[in-house]
């Protein structure tokens, strides 16, 4: 074996490894990314602040969400200017008619109620919504919305529990599962 032959296996060798470490440390590090943007645990206290909560809805009445523990709940953090959040709409009005003896769907705009109201002009929903503005993205937050996106879906249980969390667009098929398992 020549001293270049030797060297260029040296070369490839060292290439690979640094390759490997490479992707390696791209994959801890979008991992990380992920746990950071990723829902985060909600603690007793953010649902106990969250039922403390009452918001006025879009009809007028002022909603004091104490009024749904016990039951179990899909709270729906949204938008008008939010494109996902929008095209869910109807497949989420459309859950809460497949399951309205059995879960209560609430959804939190985090909007004006002119825009709210203009767009029940062209896609009704059948559940409540209510108007929080900025005060909503807070209280995302407290829900484990860490990154403050929109869409953001929380699924509470009857004992008051968080058991899923949902940020981003969320798939009729997802939820439909989720409701069934919960």
């Amino acid at each position: 074996m020549t001293p270049a032959q030797k060297t260029g296996g040296r070369n490839r060798r060292r290439l690979l490894f640094y390759g490997a470490a490479g992707v390696a440390a791209a994959a801890l590090g979008g991992g990380l990314a992920w746990r950071q943007l990723a829902p985060k645990a909600a603690s007793d206290r953010a649902v106990d602040l969250f039922y403390a909560q009452s918001l006025e809805g879009l009809d007028g009445r002022n909603y004091a969400f104490e009024q749904w523990r016990g039951r179990r709940l899909v709270v729906n953090f949204w938008a008008t200017w939010c494109p996902p959040c929008v095209e869910e709409m109807p497949e989420l009005d459309q859950l809460h008619q497949e399951f309205v003896n059995q879960v209560h769907f609430v959804g939190i705009g985090i909007d004006s109620a002119a825009n709210m109201r203009k767009f029940v002009e062209k896609v009704p929903v059948g559940y409540p919504l209510l108007i929080a503005g900025n005060v909503g993205t807070e209280l995302a937050r407290e829900l484990g919305n860490a990154s403050g996106g929109l869409p953001f879906t929380v699924v509470i249980d009857e004992k008051g529990a968080i058991v899923h969390q949902y940020s981003g667009r969320i798939q009729p098929e997802t939820l439909r599962r989720a409701l069934v398992e919960a």
